[in-house]
């Protein structure tokens, strides 16, 4: 059996196990509850009333992080011609066709790729490399696509993936604990609006069923979840 830390156990004494808060409260919490040495990620986990074994209940999508994530992100494009100088001019990190030898080779120092649709034959065959980090780009995510400018911005402005995992569950990062709390709020409700934005025609009953937020090392703290149950 797993037992906490005394740093945790004293931070988990402090929330009402059984309540769940209102979004800013919960965050307040994680916040000042926080007890690493390092920046810990806030997070958010919600419980979908989906079953993604049925391809029509599957929810995936990206948002735009208002405040950003508070993470560098190491942007390659895979691109040529104008659609690279494009790219660069965006500020990509690393831009170039000739990275996917790179990669066969065993070079991953990255955090997204970015790929072109003309581009797309080649990258395919990194698939059984990309696949399994979650790198390989999709035109769902927005991240194959001959707007190159954007998609690097816009994954440098803080735009995160998310996806439901088998069992129901989304999980995504809003932030770091050094943030402002209006920030991870406003973070928060963008994430959350999308969730609800994202819902699948096919889901019946209660969508959102569950939401809890809480830092790298914290425990979680549950929210309400009345105002995205419409």
């Amino acid at each position: 059996m797993k037992t906490h830390g005394k740093k945790y156990r004293a931070a988990a004494e402090k929330r009402a196990e059984a309540t769940a808060y209102q979004a800013r409260q919960a965050l307040e919490y994680v916040k000042t509850n926080a007890f690493a040495k390092f920046d810990e990620t806030v997070e958010v986990a919600v419980r979908l009333g989906v079953d993604p074994r049925h391809a029509d209940q599957v929810v995936r999508g990206t948002v735009v992080l208002p405040a950003g994530t508070g993470k560098s992100v190491r942007v390659l494009v895979i691109a040529v011609g104008d659609k690279a100088r494009e790219a660069e001019a965006a500020g990509a990190d690393f831009v170039g066709a000739e990275f996917i030898q790179k990669i066969k080779d065993g070079w991953l120092d990255f955090d997204v790729m970015i790929a072109t649709p003309d581009q797309m034959g080649q990258v395919g065959q990194l698939g059984r490399v990309l696949g399994p980090r979650g790198l390989m780009p999709n035109p769902k995510a927005g991240t194959v696509t001959f707007n190159v400018g954007q998609a690097v911005r816009e994954t440098k402005a803080g735009k995160i993936e998310f996806r439901v995992d088998k069992s129901g569950n989304v999980h995504a990062p809003i932030g770091k604990v050094s943030f402002p709390l209006e920030a991870l709020e406003t973070n928060f409700q963008a994430f959350m609006d999308q969730i609800v934005r994202s819902k699948p025609a096919a889901a019946k009953g209660v969508y959102v069923r569950n939401v809890a937020v809480s830092s790298t090392m914290g425990p979680g703290v549950a929210v309400d979840t009345t105002p995205y149950r419409g």
